[in-house]
């Protein structure tokens, strides 16, 4: 029982909610209250559960020794020695295998994006995440190939405007991420040196920032801005365009854009005067404003499109 509910623990539930992005679709669409293809979303969404999670094992795998010398990731069940690289090994493969084999009961094209998905996550995992922009360019697409699956599993079509902002709204989010791994770090080996702890723990600090060694938070500000500045002119070109005010019959979406910009603001003031920016799960849960203002926000789309 302990070493299922490890296996569990490594398949990061908190993460899930990433995977709600295969929902847009289904909103967007109109068809949020039928029933089939509620279902259908909701088989999507747990698919990618199950992958995203054996990947999160895969993951802890590849950098048992790095999550070691971490002040977070070493109590991780694998880092912390409480399961076995075996145990899991076979884990990672059979949850994988599993909701590949699912996927494609759903259909052939979700099954060919969910195999590309594992795929890209493999290689990152692998090495890739050590590839500087290449390493957040990836995390965004995976965003990116939730919205679609969506589409893809309900036979309708997405609209490119939709994964515009959805990759941008990901690319802003990681890089955040980013960029409190960084300064966490800098504020551990700064301790060390003011402290003058064993260098033994000062390399410890250093060899675990080596995948982090080619970003600053200069340049991780500077991408920060200017995905923050191209997601609100995306998300607001998208309420405004042809294709929204045709598709829902009127201009009324544009009403949503004041949350989108409270929420992309909060998020930043989360990230510079809070100090956080690490887990946008754990941000967005531990946020009181930021859940009313994503509940604002979902309640006055399903008000346009549905009312």
């Amino acid at each position: 029982m302990r070493l299922v509910k490890d296996i569990l623990a490594m398949m990061r539930p908190h993460q899930w909610i990433k995977n709600l992005f295969v929902f847009p679709a289904l909103i967007f669409s109109k068809n949020l209250f039928h029933p089939y293809y509620l279902a259908e979303s909701l088989s999507a969404f747990a698919l990618f559960c199950a992958a995203s999670g054996s990947i999160y094992i895969f993951n802890d795998i590849m950098d048992v020794e790095e999550d070691r010398h971490h002040p977070v990731k070493r109590q991780r069940p694998l880092a912390a020695g409480r399961v076995s690289s075996r145990a899991a090994w076979t884990a990672s493969c059979l949850i994988a295998a599993a909701s590949l084999a699912l996927s494609f009961v759903l259909g052939t094209g979700f099954g060919a994006i969910l195999l590309v998905y594992i795929v890209m996550n493999l290689g990152y995992s692998m090495g890739l995440k050590r590839v500087v922009i290449v390493d957040v360019l990836i995390v965004a697409l995976g965003f990116v190939m939730r919205a679609a699956a969506g589409g893809v599993v309900l036979s309708v079509e997405v609209s490119p405007w939709l994964l515009a902002c959805t990759i941008l709204i990901a690319l802003f989010l990681v890089l955040a991420k980013r960029r409190h791994e960084l300064t966490l770090m800098d504020d551990r080996a700064n301790m060390l040196l003011e402290l003058s702890i064993a260098s033994d723990d000062g390399d410890r600090a250093v060899r675990y920032r080596k995948s982090l060694e080619d970003y600053s938070p200069y340049f991780l500000d500077q991408m920060i801005a200017v995905t923050t500045a191209s997601t609100l002119m995306c998300y607001i070109l998208y309420t405004l365009s042809e294709d929204a005010i045709i598709k829902f019959g009127s201009h009324n979406l544009v009403y949503t854009v004041p949350f989108v910009i409270y929420g992309i603001f909060r998020y930043l003031y989360i990230i510079h005067r809070k100090r956080e920016g690490g887990s946008p799960t754990r941000d967005l849960a531990g946020d009181a404003p930021l859940i009313v203002d994503v509940l604002l926000w979902g309640a006055s789309v399903v008000a346009v499109l549905y009312i």
